[in-house]
């Protein structure tokens, strides 16, 4: 999507800006020509996640944008005081903010010590109404104002809730500044809406949470990216208020071709989290070969136990090597039971029962579900963000299990 130069010379402030879609966005106001500051934690490398905020500000002055990089840690409201001082000495006031910082833990209740909901709380509900409330005396007389925040629409169904109460609660903090300020800043004409995402997007944190091998079922985070810039340069007077989802935007603004977004073009999607989309709605347009014949229908014939069968007999020692875990497998509905897999000892395998020490991981879904996922018709990450699948320890470790299942898929 080609910019149009309405960002030229206007000042945006974007949290957590150092890597992912905070960088993608910077980068795109940055070709129109603005000033942006990059308020951000990230000032040394991380020994896992690539990018500092002196890094992103030398590619956003390559891209054609002026940039500030701030060192803020946005649960302090000394720090963000400071960068916001920073930014209107600079660059003379502050026309759009775009509170994109966010901690995420996809743990169950008794799963999240108080420290972990506190950081996911601290940054993502307290640390964007903090932001806000320090740069909207500047946005009150800034060109154009809006505040965009990245969080989704407030999706009170229960399966949301389930199994990431503390992260759900932080994430929607975030959609309920944008209802309230939306409403509360109307006579100053400042737009306040969110964004999120209506796939996966291909990001650190998502390697992370999923692995490598979910990024092909990602979209860039250049569509996230195109879609904030469209929103912000709408007119703030009249569009406020709104919880949109990326594609949508774009497509109101005519661009039909999306898949210049895909990671891999034409490869499944995954559905993000807080959308009531299955994965088979999202793909019904690609075509997608069907499983042969004779083959998760014959496993599933057999159920969990035909299932362990064809594990059992592919265990290997790549497969002990690269996964090295214990699971617990609860199942629920046709065939209700528990099953256990060795992936750590030789000679590894499973069957019924529970292992014989405590598992790395414990999973909950149903007995149909379980036979699906080992026979390769339904993605372990899919499963898991929309809610059919419960995943309680090494949430890496779980996914992992994709290797197993990659080599199981031709021979259920």
């Amino acid at each position: 999507m080609l910019n149009t130069g309405k960002l030229a010379g206007r000042t945006i402030f974007i949290s957590g800006a150092s890597r992912g879609i905070g960088k993608a966005i910077a980068l795109k106001c940055a070709r129109d020509g603005a000033n942006v500051v990059i308020a951000a934690k990230t000032a040394e490398p991380h020994p896992k996640l690539p990018g500092t905020i002196y890094t992103a500000a030398e590619e956003i002055e390559a891209a054609g944008g002026k940039c500030l990089p701030c060192i803020v840690d946005i649960r302090y409201e000394d720090q963000v005081q400071s960068a916001v001082e920073q930014a209107v000495q600079k660059f003379g006031g502050i026309d759009v903010l775009v509170n994109n910082a966010s901690a995420i833990s996809l743990t169950g209740t008794l799963e999240t010590p108080m420290k972990r909901y506190d950081l996911m709380n601290g940054i993502n509900a307290r640390g964007t109404y903090l932001v806000s409330q320090k740069c909207l005396p500047y946005l009150k007389v800034g060109k154009n104002p809006h505040i965009l925040n990245i969080s989704p629409p407030l999706n009170m169904q229960p399966h949301w809730f389930k199994g990431h109460v503390a992260y759900t609660m932080a994430k929607y903090g975030m959609s309920m500044c944008v209802l309230g300020m939306a409403e509360e800043f109307k006579p100053d004409r400042i737009g306040v809406n969110a964004i999120w995402p209506l796939t996966a997007i291909s990001t650190a944190a998502m390697d992370m949470l999923a692995g490598v091998d979910a990024q092909k079922q990602c979209r860039k985070p250049d569509i996230m990216a195109d879609a904030a810039y469209v929103m912000v340069t709408r007119d703030s007077g009249s569009y406020t208020g709104n919880f949109a989802i990326d594609e949508d935007v774009l497509k109101e603004e005519g661009i039909q071709d999306l898949d210049q977004y895909a990671c891999v073009p034409g490869h499944p999607l995954m559905p993000d989290f807080f959308l009531d989309i299955t994965s088979e709605e999202l793909n019904k347009n690609l075509k997608i070969p069907q499983a042969a014949a004779g083959g998760a229908s014959q496993a599933a014939a057999g159920g969990p136990a035909q299932t362990f069968e064809v594990i059992n007999s592919l265990v290997s020692e790549d497969i002990l090597s690269s996964v090295k875990g214990v699971f617990q497998f609860n199942l629920t509905g046709a065939e209700e039971g528990t099953w256990h897999l060795n992936l750590k000892d030789a000679p590894g395998g499973g069957g019924a029962g529970e292992p014989a020490g405590k598992p790395d991981v414990t999973m909950t879904m149903t007995s149909e579900d379980f036979v699906k996922m080992f026979a390769g018709e339904m993605q372990p990450t899919q499963a898991f963000m929309s809610g059919k699948l419960r995943i309680k320890g090494d949430l890496a470790m779980a996914i992992k299990l994709e290797k197993l299942m990659g080599v199981m898929k031709s021979k259920l």
